[in-house]
């Protein structure tokens, strides 16, 4: 007579793990995560929260998420950090990365697995970011990494080849992350999206864009002095990494001169010193 199994053996892994990364967003992150919850097959799904040091009432919103893993930070390390965080608490094959102030249609998660089963040669998939009004949104960006961005312009509903999407909303494979062991974490609050981008590249995979899923971005309005230096500060840490100690060195004085000739010398200060968001310096 065979015993009944135990039933921590029939549980079957997620098949995705959604990681929101939030800081003082309350509003929009219960708007991210109310859309998670209506995602198809939310059962498959893990649903993981870096909490980056809010003070307002993002954390009191684990109490109207149950089914959500919470995981408050002392501070602000970030969004690297708190995305390296994120990823080794998941447990599926799949971490699909999000900033809290995203929405996803229904069945945007599922899709986007599908391609990544579907298409071996692919490491990342992301879908088509949209506006409010369901037009794309700015979301495709340039290596080495140069704060603009560009709507795609899908000429089908077949996934598409792309270079460098925004973070905002992406899929990878763990095993990737795991070959590199973690997301750079020279870079701050900006700059992992464009170091996974160029790490697909050098491996020869490809990063698929899924016109027929769909996320919303909201975005922001505006960057503070001190995110502004963290970007320019992540720029010469990518330029140093691919092209170069002489590249990454005339990046690294361009974010202090560029600020001074400008005149914005709230930013001048962080670049000189090398702040990062969290407070420690490069």
């Amino acid at each position: 007579m065979t015993s009944p199994q135990n039933p921590e053996q029939e549980k079957q892994p997620p098949r995705v793990s959604a990681v929101v990364v939030s800081h003082n967003r309350a509003a929009f992150l219960r708007r991210c995560l109310e859309s998670i919850e209506q995602a198809e097959a939310r059962e498959t799904l893990q649903v993981i929260v870096v909490d980056n040091g809010s003070a307002d009432a993002s954390p009191r919103l684990e109490s109207d998420f149950p089914q959500a893993q919470f995981i408050p930070l002392p501070k602000n390390f970030g969004l690297t950090k708190a995305l390296n965080i994120g990823w080794r608490a998941s447990d599926a094959e799949y971490v699909f990365f999000l900033h809290e102030d995203t929405e996803v249609e229904p069945g945007a998660i599922v899709r986007l697995a599908a391609v990544l089963d579907a298409h071996p040669e692919a490491a990342a998939v992301c879908p088509l970011l949209v506006d409010g009004e369901g037009r794309p949104a700015p979301q495709l960006g340039a290596l080495p990494p140069d704060g603009n961005w560009r709507a795609a312009e899908p000429a089908s509903s077949d996934p598409m080849a792309v270079d460098y999407p925004r973070g905002a909303a992406l899929m990878i494979r763990v095993f990737l992350i795991k070959a590199i062991r973690q997301i750079d974490e020279r870079y701050g609050q900006f700059g992992a999206d464009a170091d996974l981008a160029a790490q697909i590249r050098n491996a020869s995979k490809r990063t698929l864009l899924v016109p027929e899923a769909r996320v919303r971005h909201h975005g922001s309005a505006a960057y503070t002095a001190l995110e502004r230096a963290d970007f320019l500060l992540a720029r010469a840490v990518f330029i140093g990494k691919y092209q170069g100690f002489g590249a990454g060195l005339r990046a690294r004085l361009a974010s202090v001169f560029g600020p001074l000739f400008s005149f914005r010398f709230g930013e001048l200060r962080y670049t000189v010193s090398g702040q990062k968001i969290d407070g420690t310096q490069q």
